[in-house]
This record gives C-alpha cells, structure tokens and sequence, in this order.
C-alpha cells in the first residue's frame, strides 16, 4: 500500500512496491523484510497461526 517490501525465499529475493502483490505457496520458508516505513495488507486463511518475533 505503500512503501517498499522485500520477500526473502530459498532462492531469490521478491522485491514489491505499492499496489503490487505476491503470493508465497504453501510451504515455502520465508520472511519479509521492509527498509523503510511500509504498510501492507496481509490476506491469510483463518487457519493460519502467525508467529511473530
């Protein structure tokens, strides 16, 4: 929605800017990382149990 995310998988990096989107499968080990300010919206089933740090 605004900002900048980064999208860390095995392989590669997804770099999203606003309005932009990516959906990560089920099951691939990732993290998310912002280098600046950023707002997103997250759309998760509700089975999903978030762990935070």
């Amino acid at each position: 929605m605004s900002g900048k995310l980064y999208i860390d998988l095995e392989n590669e990096s997804i770099e999203l800017y606003p309005q932009q989107g990516y959906t990560v499968p089920k099951g691939v080990v990732h993290r998310t990382r912002a280098p600046e300010k950023t707002v997103i919206l997250m759309v998760e089933k509700d089975t999903v149990n978030p762990k935070g740090d």
